[in-house]
């Protein structure tokens, strides 16, 4: 992973502005020594977005930022002069992130679409100033409101790959193969287990000008779903992918159970992924005759539409771009939105010795002060009693 700019977790910090404070000030002018209070409201504090960036592909950009922060709303002032807002903090993330409490693991939302923008962190209200609070009986109020507090709070982004056909199977299964054959995509391909490190995406070209995006993962095994392997890490990828494209190579030694045991695999991470079309590539058919396809055909999972292919000669490869376009424009697809996404064990995660808070400024007596009052209304200079 050093050598790729693939970033799909990243843990941050963030904060909200806090509201400015009323002024408690005084209207003072020439032959009017006791104009009565004029003190003005405070600035809210700057707001901490999340807005959906279809330019992004990745949460780089986050991981040298871990801690952002929105500005402090200034205090009011005399002559009613209301304190300016904070400035509010976009996070650009890519489209396709999740994000989560750090200390809870709770969900908090999705981001999906380009554009989309959801308040994070809401700032603090400014304080009110003291001409709020005048009424008949008390005409000289000597307090003003302090500002709201800020909100604090770490969160946890992941970046689950948006793609309409996501690949599944053991490593070696040829997934990397396939995606180099059908799209430019150019993934690291080598024979060894585990040779794609990183998620990688495709634009496969059909017909008539029409394309889809295809997913690679690392590749799966039995216990990924309680982490074993890279599976854990990447699994999440799979829950955006429209379609499942299972990959069992054919010189397996039992076609149906591998492919059970990478479903159950996916099940066992989120039942809901099971909801999901699916179809059957068996791979490396260049070594089988016909009389072999037949026989293995009919011990193959009922029900699941399947094609025998080969990456090195193109056979099949066809076949299986029109069985996905059919799959994937069938009426009762699987909607990506009807995915429910589960809370998170933050005690299972890595940690990260960067991932620190940084605590709210302890030198405000704001903090601490829900009113205070002022004295010495009769003094005659202009000034403002809240400073």
């Amino acid at each position: 992973m050093a050598e790729s700019n693939f970033v799909d977790y990243v843990k941050i910090y963030c904060r909200s502005g806090k509201g400015g404070r009323g002024s408690s000030h005084f209207r003072r002018e020439k032959y009017i020594p006791k104009g009565g209070p004029d003190g003005g409201d405070g600035g809210r504090g700057g707001h901490v977005y999340l807005r959906g960036n279809r330019n992004y592909w990745t949460l780089l950009h986050l991981k040298y930022e871990r801690h952002i922060m929105a500005t402090n709303g200034e205090g009011g002032g005399a002559k009613r002069s209301f304190g300016k807002d904070g400035e509010d903090r976009v996070i650009e993330v890519p489209c396709g992130t999740v994000v989560y409490d750090a200390d809870t693991g709770e969900f908090i939302c999705d981001v999906t679409e380009d554009g989309q923008q959801v308040m994070l962190l809401k700032g603090g209200r400014g304080g009110l100033g003291n001409c709020h609070f005048k009424t008949s009986t008390n005409q000289a109020p000597r307090y003003a409101q302090p500002g709201e507090p800020a909100q604090e709070r770490m969160v946890i982004l992941q970046l689950k790959l948006l793609a309409d056909v996501g690949l599944v199977g053991f490593p070696n299964a040829g997934k990397s193969t396939l995606l180099s054959v059908v799209s430019a995509a150019k993934p690291k391909i080598a024979n060894y287990p585990f040779t794609t490190l990183e998620p990688n995406l495709g634009i496969v070209s059909y017909r008539d000008n029409r394309s889809f995006v295809m997913a690679d993962i690392p590749g799966i095994i039995e216990g990924a779903s309680e982490g074993k392997g890279l599976g854990l890490r990447f699994l999440r990828h799979i829950e955006r992918n429209s379609l499942l494209l299972f990959m069992v190579p054919a010189d397996a030694d039992d076609i149906k159970k591998e492919y059970e045991i990478l479903l159950g695999e996916l099940v066992k991470y989120n039942p809901d992924l099971q909801d999901k079309s699916r179809v059957l590539a068996i791979t490396k058919s260049d070594m089988l005759d016909e009389e072999l396809i037949e026989a293995l055909s009919e011990d193959l999972p009922e029900g699941v539409p399947h094609v025998f292919i080969s990456s090195v000669t193109g056979m099949g490869i066809t076949e299986l771009k029109d069985l996905l376009w059919k799959e994937l424009n069938k009426e009762t697809f699987h909607e990506v939105e009807r995915i429910v996404h589960k809370n998170i064990d933050v005690s299972a995660l890595p940690l990260d010795d960067d991932d620190f808070v940084i605590p709210l400024d302890e030198d405000d007596p704001d903090d601490d002060e829900e009113y205070e009052e002022y004295e010495d209304w009769d003094d005659e200079e202009d000034e403002d009693t809240s400073k």
